[in-house]
């Protein structure tokens, strides 16, 4: 997983609530359980104007020309702010896996569902809460000054707007640790390879019964 510390990108505004996983990642796509590739079908059905489905080349799809991610420069965005309850819907990982493939790194918004907010976190996208009266300001901003950045550093949990106002946000400590360091639960446990080699050797000397006909 690539680390996160701190980027700055174009803000793509999502002027929805409630947004759903099915709207993010339809369910004709989730047959593959490869993480990419699903970046060009993120926001499938408001994204053209053409029914879609796996394999498809997306390039011959009419492209809805009403959806933001359509539009310059949104369609450079690397974060993307919404409003309230991001995520909701069934709990599927193919949702954030689609968000960052298309290119995202971070997701504002004033509250998310709670499992996608736990996916973003192990697949290296940062959601972050703002509240809801600074979402608004975002959004207000963005739409006075189209590709409008913004800089987030997780290392000091702020959102840094062109005028320098900084705008704190709370994350969990276990959490920006992995972000920062690039860690997924693959890494984490990677991390503690040499005591498991070890336990598996120590397992194999005190019981051998138990590994007798599974190989060496």
């Amino acid at each position: 997983m690539e680390p996160f510390k701190r980027m700055s990108g174009i803000v793509a505004p999502l002027d929805r609530s409630n947004v759903d996983t099915d709207a993010i990642i339809p369910k004709q796509f989730l047959k593959s359980v490869k993480r990419t590739g699903f970046g060009p079908n993120a926001f499938d059905d408001w994204r053209y104007l053409d029914a879609g489905g796996p394999g498809m080349d997306n390039s011959q799809r009419r492209k809805n020309p009403d959806f933001v991610l359509n539009q310059a420069p949104f369609d450079r965005a690397t974060i993307l702010l919404a409003r309230e309850n991001f995520g909701c819907g069934s709990s599927r990982e193919h949702a954030v896996w689609a968000l960052t493939d298309f290119g995202f790194r971070v997701v504002i918004a004033p509250s998310f569902a709670d499992i996608f907010f736990n996916n973003s976190f192990k697949n290296g996208l940062l959601p972050v809460v703002l509240p809801e009266d600074q979402v608004e300001a975002l959004f207000q901003a963005v739409r006075a000054e189209p590709g409008l950045e913004l800089t987030v550093d997780l290392a000091e949990q702020v959102v840094i707007r062109p005028d320098g106002e900084r705008l704190g946000f709370d994350v969990d400590s276990f959490r920006k640790h992995c972000l920062l360091e690039g860690l997924d639960d693959i890494g984490l446990t990677l991390q503690h390879a040499d005591e498991i080699r070890a336990y598996e050797k120590r397992r194999r000397e005190e019981a051998p019964w138990l590994f007798e006909g599974r190989g060496a």
